[in-house]
């Protein structure tokens, strides 16, 4: 880790990229993303000596397809947008996952559905996780909860996406976005592009390397398919993060991600002051779900806090031993709760 300063959440982010190695930021302002684009923009010229390029597409359906094709020549590349971007990027989306193409994209959220109100939200985890364009591929999904996470896993989206060679989310929203906090910078990382033999760096010289997403017959496309699904499994096995905070003794488990994973703590802790016995799953990968995090825990209740009308709530029925015991609680158009909203409905269900 590097120096500690205090930062807007975007340009932290933005920095950490940097320091990854990611020289080439493709974007579209769109808020409340725009910061992200501002500060590569801004590197780019203050920094001449760090060779970093920053092009303002035309749409996002261009700037997806530059960071599909700067990964294909083995360079670290990202994009950062919003929802309605994000829409547009889809196939994109689909096709660098069949292509085995290790690109980041940085999702930050705003409310919808449509054009929406730019305030913080989290309906776009449907869209994430479970995947927004077409066929069947999967993308690692990260959300963190403080802008030092959000520097950390900014650093390990790209180590991930190149060890799986697939496109990885980072997703967060406008209230880690835009606020500030005291940070401690990560250092400087390299990226492996001398380990790579299946990039489209010119074949003078070598065999020439062949990246496709067409099948050839239902019989080869359907081998191309099942080889991704082996990825995947690969995945969903190693990659699984959370954090589990006093669940083993809690009567109500909260179950939260991202910036209402903050909220939700304040709650816990408040409704542990008044004796009663409340833990928090706070799932970091969104995909691959961390449903072991809920192994062990029968018998308890379970309160989904979402800035939705109720989306990762799907995931956490999956994951436990009786949907019946998990209750939802949202807030929709930018509306964020207080701690004390939510320890309001933890005394309902403690009365039940």
């Amino acid at each position: 880790m590097g120096e500690k300063v205090f930062m807007q959440g975007n340009a932290a982010m933005a920095e950490s990229a940097i320091r990854a190695d990611c020289k080439f930021f493709f974007g579209y302002p769109i808020t409340p993303s725009s910061e992200v684009p501002e500060y590569y923009a801004r590197a780019a010229k203050e920094r001449p000596e760090e060779n970093i390029v920053f092009v303002q597409g035309e749409t996002e359906v261009a700037v997806f397809n530059m960071i599909a094709g700067t990964a294909a020549t083995g360079k670290r590349v990202m994009t950062a947008t919003s929802g309605p971007g994000f829409s547009l990027g889809q196939e994109a989306m689909s096709f660098m996952s069949a292509a085995g193409l290790p690109a980041v994209v940085v999702e930050v959220m705003r409310s919808g559905p449509a054009d929406g109100e730019i305030l913080a939200a989290q309906g776009d985890y449907f869209q994430a996780v479970k995947g927004g364009g077409h066929g069947d591929y999967r993308v690692l999904v990260l959300a963190p909860y403080s802008i030092q996470e959000m520097c950390e896993l900014m650093q390990e989206c790209f180590d991930l996406a190149e060890k799986y060679r697939n496109p990885v989310i980072l997703l967060t929203d406008s209230l880690l976005a835009k606020m500030r906090e005291a940070v401690e910078l990560p250092g400087r990382k390299t990226s492996r592009v001398d380990q790579r033999d299946w990039t489209l760096t010119g074949c003078a010289g070598r065999e020439h390397h062949v990246l496709t997403t067409c099948g050839d017959g239902a019989a080869q496309w359907e081998a191309f398919n099942l080889n991704l699904q082996e990825k995947y499994a690969k995945i969903k096995a190693n990659e699984v993060r959370w954090q589990s905070y006093q669940v083993e003794d809690a009567d109500i488990v909260l179950v939260a991600y991202g910036s209402m994973a903050r909220v939700a703590e304040g709650a816990m802790k408040m409704a542990r002051e008044e004796g009663l016995k409340v833990g928090l799953i706070r799932p970091i990968s969104l995909w691959p779900f961390p449903e072991k995090a809920f192994q062990g825990l029968a018998g308890k209740k379970f309160l989904v806090t979402e800035l939705s009308a109720g989306q990762m709530v799907e995931d956490v029925k999956l994951s436990v031993d009786r949907k019946e015991d998990v209750r939802f609680f949202g807030r929709l158009g930018g509306v964020v709760p207080s701690p004390k909203d939510i320890l309001a409905e933890i005394r309902k269900l403690e009365v039940k």
